[in-house]
């Protein structure tokens, strides 16, 4: 990949997330850490969950540079404020080296991205609240049961599938990275939504991944977490470990009802 504009452009990011989980959050940081770009995250600060807040308040509209945001993560930079990851990781990847700008590529690594993020993240998350996310998961323990179930049995299966399809096409380049012999955003999004799943639920991940059927993408998750930027910054406290966030650790959630 390019050279990181941010290195050459000197504006600051500020990433605003809810403090304390590292949720969809987590995936911004990681590019940030591995292009090795400043950035300024308000999760650490004393001001964190009004920051988040005041983005999502109803009397806010806006301003005649940027219409509302929904919710977090949200990034600013210079004067733009966007939200939505997938929107920000379309925006950070090139400017951090780490996605082209232009051409097929961009729509193939969002495509990628995209489902990585629905089978890693949000189909992780609905395991635990499948009911309402407003509703407390002891509120709905019974049909995160069956949820947890389906996920362990047959979408995650799927999705690992998915991505080892894609380390065995050739569009890949043959090796470790999934997209053009290359590594980009997408390797990190994997890296940290197998990282969640695999806290989620520890026994089923261990027991796929022995299966050896999906070789190639824990063999794509131990060489990110290998390389030395990532390597240091989950050896850091600036690394937020789960709690409840989007990747929950319920045991009972591995267990298969009588």
């Amino acid at each position: 990949m390019a050279e990181p504009e941010a290195k050459r452009v000197k504006t600051e990011y500020e990433l605003t997330y809810w403090p304390g989980i590292p949720g969809r959050g987590e995936v911004v940081r990681l590019l940030f850490e591995e292009a090795g770009i400043p950035y300024t995250d308000t999760a650490k600060g004393e001001k964190a969950l009004p920051t988040v807040l005041s983005y999502m308040a109803a009397e806010n509209v806006g301003d005649g540079t940027n219409p509302p945001v929904f919710a977090s993560p949200v990034l600013k930079h210079g004067d733009l404020v966007i939200n939505q990851l997938p929107n920000i990781l379309l925006y950070l990847a090139p400017k951090l080296g780490l996605g082209p700008a232009s051409g097929d590529g961009v729509y193939h690594l969002n495509a990628i991205a995209l489902t990585i993020l629905d089978g890693f993240l949000s189909e992780v998350h609905e395991t635990h609240h499948p009911i309402a996310t407003m509703q407390y998961y002891e509120d709905q323990k019974e049909e995160a049961k069956k949820r947890a179930k389906g996920f362990r049995q047959e979408r995650l299966p799927k999705f690992l599938g998915y991505v080892q399809r894609v380390l065995d096409g050739e569009k890949s380049g043959g090796g470790v990275w999934l997209y053009g012999g290359e590594f980009s955003y997408v390797d990190l999004v994997l890296f940290q939504c197998l990282d969640g799943t695999k806290y989620a639920f520890p026994k089923t991940v261990e027991r796929l991944k022995e299966g050896g059927k999906y070789d190639g993408v824990f063999r794509l998750y131990d060489a990110v977490k290998e390389r030395p930027n990532i390597k240091a910054y989950l050896e850091s406290e600036r690394r937020i470990g789960y709690a409840d966030g989007i990747w929950r650790y319920y045991p009972e959630l591995e267990e298969d009802r009588e």
